[in-house]
C-alpha cells in the first residue's frame, strides 16, 4: 500500500484547504453538545431501568462521523490524486576487454608500493569493479603467455582469479608480443563494437616467437585498441632479489608505438597514484553507451475513493432512516 502512495500525485492539491470545514463543523458540534446537555452528578443509576438513550446517541455519533468521512473523501475527490508511473528502458552497450598483464620477476621491485605487481593486481581490480556493463578477461605473460580468465560479464570470476595471479606462474622473461598477441585472440571472435587491450609492463621484449608489432597489426585487422602502460620508476628500483638498486628499463618507443597505431594511448607510470590516474583516464575514454528511454503514464486514481465516499453516505442513510429511526 505505501509502495503505491509513492507514485500518486493530486492535480488540484489547494481542495485540501477545505479540510477546515470539516474540522470546523466538528468543533462545532463539540460546542453545540456542551451547551445543550449539561453535567449531572448521581450516586447511582438503580431504579432507571435500562434505556435505550444511550444506544441512541452512540449511533447518533456514528452517523456524525460517517458524514464527516464522507465530506473528508469528496474533498480527496476534488483534489484529483493520479497515479504518475515513469518506465525506463535502460539499454546498455558495453565494451569487449582485456587485460594483459606482465608477472616476470622485474615486477616484484619495490618503487611501487607494496610491490609493482601487487600494485598493478589491486588498481586494476578497481578498474575492473567500475565497469559493470563490460565484458573482461585476463591474460598473463613473461616468456610465454596464457589466458587466465576468458572474457565475461561475471566481475566475481575475473576477480578472484586476478587475486591468485603470482610471480613465477610462467618462466621468467618479458614477450610483450605474446601478451599482446593472446590477448588479441581472446577478443578477434567478439562482435562488440568496441574491443580494447590494456597491456602493462615493466621491461623490454626480450623473448618469445612473435614479434610485438605482428600482435599489434593483428589487433588493426581485428579492430581492437590498445592502451600500453609502462610500469617503473625514472631511474632505478629496489628489488628483492638484488642487493643493490636495479636499472629500470622499459620500452617505450615500442609501447608508444603499439599503442598509437592501433588507435590507443601510451602511459608511464612512476608510483601508486600515476598508475591510479592511468586507470581513471582508460576508464574515462572507454565510456560504456547507455541509453535510457523513458515512457511516463498518468491515470485518474479517484474514483474508487468516490465510490468509498457513496458507501459511507449510504450506510449512513440506511441508519438515519432505519435504525436510528426507530429507537424512542
Amino acid at each position: 500500500m505505501l509502495s503505491y502512495w509513492q507514485h500518486i500525485e493530486f492535480a488540484q492539491p489547494r481542495a485540501f484547504f477545505l479540510l477546515v470545514l470539516p474540522m470546523l463543523l466538528m468543533v462545532w458540534k463539540a460546542w453545540r453538545y456542551n451547551q445543550h446537555y449539561a453535567e449531572l452528578r448521581m450516586s447511582t443509576l438503580q431504579g432507571f431501568g435500562e434505556s435505550t438513550g444511550g444506544y441512541k446517541g452512540w449511533l447518533k455519533s456514528v452517523l456524525f462521523l460517517l458524514r464527516i468521512l464522507t465530506f473528508c473523501l469528496l474533498i480527496v475527490v476534488l483534489a484529483r490524486p493520479q497515479s504518475n508511473l515513469k518506465e525506463e528502458n535502460i539499454t546498455a552497450e558495453g565494451i569487449d576487454l582485456v587485460m594483459s598483464l606482465d608477472v616476470s620477476s622485474s615486477m616484484l621491485a619495490e618503487d611501487f608500493q607494496p610491490n609493482r605487481l601487487i600494485a598493478a593486481k589491486t588498481l586494476a581490480a578497481d578498474f575492473i569493479n567500475n565497469r559493470p556493463n563490460d565484458r573482461v578477461g585476463l591474460v598473463v605473460f613473461a616468456a610465454e603467455s596464457f589466458t587466465q580468465c576468458p572474457i565475461t560479464t561475471d566481475r566475481l570470476v575475473v576477480l578472484n582469479l586476478l587475486s591468485k595471479i603470482k610471480d613465477g606462474l610462467i618462466e621468467d622473461g618479458t614477450a610483450i608480443g605474446m601478451g599482446l598477441a593472446t590477448a588479441v585472440s581472446r577478443l578477434k571472435e567478439s562482435e562488440a563494437k568496441s574491443k580494447v587491450v590494456i597491456l602493462l609492463t615493466d621491461g623490454i621484449n626480450n623473448t618469445g616467437f612473435i614479434d610485438p608489432m605482428t600482435a599489434a597489426d593483428a589487433a588493426i585487422e581485428y579492430g581492437i585498441r590498445v592502451y600500453t602502460i609502462g610500469v617503473g620508476t625514472i631511474g632505478k628500483a629496489r628489488h628483492p632479489q638484488s642487493p643493490v638498486p636495479v636499472d629500470v628499463k622499459i620500452d617505450e618507443p615500442l609501447l608508444r608505438e603499439i599503442a598509437e597505431s592501433t588507435g590507443g594511448r601510451y602511459f608511464r607510470a612512476t608510483n601508486n597514484e600515476s598508475l591510479k590516474q592511468i586507470y581513471d583516464e582508460i576508464d574515462t575514454l572507454e565510456k560504456t553507451k547507455i541509453e535510457v528511454s523513458s515512457i511516463q503514464r498518468e491515470s485518474e486514481e479517484f474514483y474508487w475513493i468516490l465510490f468509498a465516499a457513496g458507501i459511507c453516505l449510504l450506510v449512513e442513510m440506511l441508519l438515519r432512516y432505519t435504525l436510528v429511526r426507530s429507537i424512542p
